[in-house]
């Protein structure tokens, strides 16, 4: 059995532990400071979703893969309990855990996403990913170029371009399995996750400016989630966390000391 891989800020403290699950295309590391702060608050577990960051890479890519994930992480660190956290993909993963394992779960944070299914949109950044030539670019630049032939958000060029690092034999790669991922695609945004209920406290936080929470899928969220509630951060798009940290951080405070 393959355990993801994580990051723990304050694992020395006796609180109930949060784990923190990232998007598509992101890594533990995109919630570094987050898990500083909030490691002196609670235990924080920065995680790396399978086929991203440092975490194994499988062919399978589905919402249930991602729920057992955490099952098993939280077997193997014998975490009884937690409360978790997940932006975007990492949204749709906890949210799957909390239907399948919901004696498992204190408190849920999902972030930016719902749990409808969505149509595809990332294929212009899937094909600017495989686009790129690892036997002949040479740099981080020469990445960089061919991806804003095809991406012109030059905070999405440096988001991805976080999962570069050098091979041991002295090439660039991706840290997260492309090939896994473009072919599982549909399987992981095309699909809702699995009808269920979980009736514990859940909250929804949406970027003001995003439109992955709309209003119509209040209800949908209500009929799974029926003690959630939304919350809207302002001057926030899909990143929330990283377009306004401080009223995201305390709105996710909030919740979870509440």
């Amino acid at each position: 059995m393959e355990i993801l891989h994580s990051k723990i800020y304050g694992e020395e403290r006796t609180e109930t532990p949060l784990l923190v699950f990232h998007g598509l295309f992101g890594m533990l590391d995109n919630w570094g400071s987050f898990g500083k702060e909030f490691g002196e608050l609670m235990p924080t577990y920065l995680m790396d979703l399978r086929n991203h960051g440092r975490s194994f890479h499988s062919d399978s890519m589905s919402h249930d893969d991602l729920a057992n994930d955490i099952l098993n992480y939280m077997e193997f660190h014998k975490i009884e309990k937690a409360n978790l956290l997940g932006h975007s993909l990492g949204g749709k993963a906890v949210m799957q855990f909390a239907i399948n394992f919901p004696g498992k779960l204190n408190k849920l944070i999902v972030v930016d996403i719902s749990p409808k299914a969505y149509p595809p949109h990332h294929q212009g950044i899937i094909k600017a990913l495989q686009t790129v030539d690892f036997e002949t670019v040479t740099s981080r630049q020469d990445v960089e170029k061919v991806l804003g032939e095809y991406i012109h958000e030059k905070f999405v060029i440096q988001f991805l371009m976080k999962n570069l690092y050098w091979t041991e034999d002295k090439k660039l790669a991706w840290r997260f399995n492309l090939k896994t991922l473009a072919e599982k695609y549909t399987e992981f945004v095309s699909n809702a996750i699995k009808f269920g209920v979980f009736k514990g406290p859940t909250l929804f936080v949406a970027g003001a400016n995003s439109n992955y929470i709309l209003p119509q899928d209040e209800l949908l969220i209500r009929q799974q989630f029926p003690d959630s509630k939304i919350i809207k951060i302002a001057n926030a798009e899909h990143w929330v966390q990283a377009n306004n940290p401080v009223d995201f951080n305390a709105a996710v405070k909030d919740f979870l000391l509440s």
